[in-house]
Parts: C-alpha cells; structure tokens; sequence
C-alpha cells in the first residue's frame, strides 16, 4: 500500500512537472506569436494617414485582385478536389497511393520553386508553352497565372483535410444508404458530405487562407503588375518600397482577413457539431 501510495505521488509530481513546462512552453508561445502581430496593431494605428492609406489605389485594386481570384480559386479547388480528395479516402490501388504521397509536395515545396516549376511548363519556353501559344492561350504574367498560382498552392490543403474527413465516414453508411435504393452521388451529397463537414470547412478555410497570402510563386510566375497580377501580398512588397504607412495599412488588412476566416470556421464547425451532437 504505502509503496502504491509513493508511485501515485511520484506520478502526479510528474504530472505537475509537466503541466508547469506546458504552460511555460504555452506562455513562450503566445508570446512569440503575439507580439509581433500587436506590435503590427500598435504601429498601424499610429499612423496619421491608415484609413487614407486602405482606400489609395494600390490598396484598393490589390484587394480587389486577391478576393477575385482567391475566389475562382477556392471555387475550382473545390469543383475538382473533392472529387478527388473522396477518391483518394476511398480507393485502395497502388496507383492511388503513390499519387496520395505526392498530394503534400506543393506544401514542403519553396514556393519559388513551385513558381519557375510553372514557368517551364507552362511559359512560352516551357514544355508546354509553344502548345498554347498556338491556341492563342498566354498564361506568364496574366490575372490567370496568378489563379494558377494559387490553386498550386493552396489545393493540397484542401483535398488533405476534406480526404481525412472522408475517411472518418464508415463505408457501412454508404453501403446501407445504397442498398436502401439511394444513388451514390445522393449518398454522397446527403450522408457523407454533412459528416465530414468539419473537415471539409476546415480544408477550406486553410486553403483559402493561403491563396490569400501566396507569394513567391505568384511573383515568379504572375509578376507584380498593378492592377492586372499585384495581389495584397505583393502590393505590401511594393508599398515597403516608398510608403510604410501603406505597407502597414495592407498588412493589417490581410491580417484582419486571415481573423475572420478563422472565426468563421471556428462558428460553422462549433455550429455543425452541435448539430451532430
């Protein structure tokens, strides 16, 4: 008994230990993250011309670049990859494999490299390029090569969550749902999708985040050209050039952006589990 007693203490001195080293750790954390994005906050608001520099030009037309083609972005990541994210839950081939061990190396790739990886296949010397000169198709530098960009990016964030999600689902619920009469897309659209919604919303919030905020290959790939392929991050490099405040200005914005897609997704899969629950 008495050396039972000496192992429990012994175990919850341990425990101790451990949780003081997790706040520690949590406390050196919050602080690491945190004091650079309200240093941010502080600067921002001390300066005079902050809301003359959100509504200048270069503010205006660089978010209005982003939130156009983040948009068509996210809309043909989702028409494409949750197809394939299900495909890819629910195939067992070696093939499938293989491609499902490839689905991250966009994430770990420099994102500069993935944008000179897109100008050799797809710039007019690339493997491609004298293929859609000839259909009259142009994509270096254009408000399409930035989409292009992004959707190399920011895809794989979406199609990991959304694949996870998919997985959680036991197939027994699909097999019952068929045998009852209901077709597989139906299945799909009506069992599947809501109980994997949370990684669904999940892999979308991550990939839009990060469409928003690409840059190196956008810049290698797009260029930098107001108005036509300057988006807010590339509007914030220019800015740092010749205006702080403006710099400042856009940061806080994108900041404030990456906020609300956060919370939002934080409110929809709150709501959603309470709606499972």
């Amino acid at each position: 008994m008495a050396a039972e007693r000496l192992h429990g203490i012994g175990v919850n001195r341990g425990w101790t230990g451990l949780g003081s080293l997790g706040a520690a750790s949590t406390f050196l954390y919050v602080g690491f993250i945190g004091l650079p994005v309200l240093a941010l906050l502080v600067r921002a608001a001390q300066q005079e011309s902050f809301l003359a520099s959100l509504t200048s030009d270069l503010a205006l037309s660089a978010l209005r670049l982003s939130l156009v083609t983040s948009s068509i972005t996210m809309a043909i990541i989702l028409m494409v990859g949750t197809p394939f994210a299900y495909m890819l839950a629910r195939g067992n081939s070696l093939f499938l494999k293989l491609i499902d061990s490839l689905v991250e190396l966009p994430i770990v790739m420099p994102p500069v490299v993935a944008g000179v990886a897109m100008l050799m296949a797809f710039g007019r010397q690339g493997i491609l390029g004298s293929t859609l000169a000839q259909l009259g198709i142009n994509l270096p530098f254009t408000t399409a090569a930035v989409i292009f960009a992004q959707m190399f990016v920011a895809a794989p964030f979406y199609i990991r969550s959304a694949k996870l999600g998919f997985q959680s689902v036991a197939r027994d619920y699909e097999d019952v749902s068929q045998t009852l009469g209901v077709s597989p897309w139906r299945t799909f659209w009506r069992l599947t999708l809501p109980m994997s919604g949370s990684s669904v919303l999940t892999g979308i919030a991550l990939a839009w985040a990060r469409a928003l905020s690409e840059f190196g290959a956008t810049i290698m790939f797009a260029g930098n050209l107001m108005g036509k392929t300057q988006t807010m991050p590339l509007a914030i490099l220019t800015a740092m050039e010749s205006s702080l405040d403006t710099a400042l200005a856009l940061a806080v914005l994108l900041l404030a952006g990456s906020v609300t897609i956060l919370v939002g997704l934080g409110v929809l899969t709150r709501r959603q589990w309470r709606e499972q629950v």
